[in-house]
């Protein structure tokens, strides 16, 4: 592991100058993304479970997730950061686990949500800010720089409105967090009011809604990070799903024209 990741990571981090968290499913999408110009680079919970053949939310164990994580770090030269749900357990010292384990995968860092999974249920928002303690705990604890990020993820599943989350964030940060994460709050002004709140950098989710607006746009909310979530892999099964539909519906093969050449995706693999 290259003992300065987390470090490089974390100076990428600044608020009103956001960087792009590319979130990646597998070796080859990060390594072609790292060669297209990403900074660092994300794991998916959804876009790696899609890979497993699974639906979101809860389906992929710690396990696979801190193999998938190691093989992303072995393809890549930048930072890479875990998309790791809500620590993959209730408990707080199941989440510090993950953090030691996430560290040792190669990991630059990782992100904790506050939701029950499988359900979208939220934890209580105490326990939600007791499970982020002991995440910093662990943090702290480690030989290396690692950034960790807590997550309030009600807005987005529907289970409490902003204000609920800016309390979160307000405990977060209390409990050592490095970075908070609100994803898809509603508008670009609740973005800015969440980055408002915090003296902490704030991650934006660029998907949904929040595609219509640029880098420029969130760096002048205060955003410090733009992550694309499962978007850009939900992108390329709009692709299959489309050129299937018309193959085995319609028996056209013209959606395989906008493909790339092979050339320019050796040269993007190629080190």
């Amino acid at each position: 592991m290259n003992k300065n990741s987390g470090t490089r990571f974390r100076e990428l981090h600044r608020p009103g100058k956001p960087f792009i968290l590319a979130n990646a499913w597998d070796a080859g999408s990060a390594r072609m993304l790292e060669s297209l110009g990403a900074e660092a680079i994300g794991t998916s919970s959804a876009a790696h479970a899609f890979t497993l053949g699974r639906p979101d939310m809860g389906h992929v164990t710690r396990d696979e997730a801190l193999a998938h994580a190691a093989s992303l770090v072995a393809a890549v030269s930048v930072p890479v950061s875990g998309d790791f749900e809500n620590g993959f357990g209730d408990d707080p010292d199941e989440c510090a686990m993950t953090v030691t384990l996430g560290f040792e995968a190669g990991l630059a860092g990782i992100s904790i949500e506050d939701t029950a999974l499988p359900s979208a249920t939220p934890y209580e928002r105490e326990f939600a800010i007791e499970r982020i303690r002991a995440a910093c705990a662990a943090a702290r604890a480690l030989p290396g720089d690692f950034v960790l990020v807590a997550r309030a993820d009600g807005v987005m599943n529907g289970q409490y409105d902003l204000d609920e989350a800016l309390a979160r964030v307000a405990g977060y940060e209390a409990a050592g967090a490095d970075c908070v994460y609100v994803p898809l709050p509603g508008t670009l002004e609740d973005q800015a009011r969440i980055c408002a709140a915090t003296t902490l950098p704030v991650n934006a989710l660029a998907a949904g809604p929040f595609t219509q607006y640029t880098q420029a746009q969130f760096a002048a909310a205060g955003v410090a990070r733009i992550s694309l979530g499962s978007a850009l892999a939900r992108a390329t099964h709009r692709i299959i799903h489309d050129a299937a539909t018309a193959m085995f519906e319609q028996g056209v093969f013209s959606p395989l024209s906008q493909s790339i050449s092979g050339d320019v995706v050796d040269g993007l693999l190629s080190r």
